[in-house]
């Protein structure tokens, strides 16, 4: 795994850079993930990496999150042929609220909260509140 500021070489360290990170944790490797500054990670995370995974400062990311950048086709006769990989964005200032789930191809915008157990399945906008499965815009979040 990599900061944005060097490598990470034990991610169960907990800290490196101001990135805070709670154990067990869980990837596919962890080589296709860029972390920020400020960062925290809650325990039990799940982050399938394949497609890429961009996380900016100053993101908080609750407990029992997964953020899963791979899947299959839909077709039952492609399913086991191969695998689809999209990056996940994640922007400044994001909270990503207990036992939710990002999907592959995602950007969640800039100071925008995702609520607790919600499925991210298409873009997230700036300043926003979503939630729901599919999450959906809640109201806006501006100052």
């Amino acid at each position: 795994m990599r900061t944005k500021s060097g490598p990470c070489s034990a991610i169960s360290s907990a800290r490196r850079d101001s990135f805070l990170l709670i154990p067990p944790f869980y990837t596919t490797g962890g080589v296709d993930i860029s972390i920020g500054r400020n960062v925290f990670v809650n325990q039990n995370c799940t982050f399938y990496d394949l497609g890429g995974l961009d996380i900016a400062d100053d993101v908080m990311i609750g407990p029992n999150v997964s953020i899963i950048t791979s899947g299959h086709p839909v077709e039952p006769s492609r399913r086991r042929a191969f695998t689809i990989a999209k990056p996940i964005v994640i922007e400044r200032n994001v909270w990503i609220a207990a036992g939710a789930t990002i999907i592959g191809g995602v950007t969640v915008g800039e100071n925008s909260v995702v609520a607790a157990g919600s499925v991210v399945t298409k873009n997230v906008p700036p300043n926003a509140l979503v939630g729901g499965n599919p999450a959906r815009v809640i109201r806006s979040i501006a100052d």
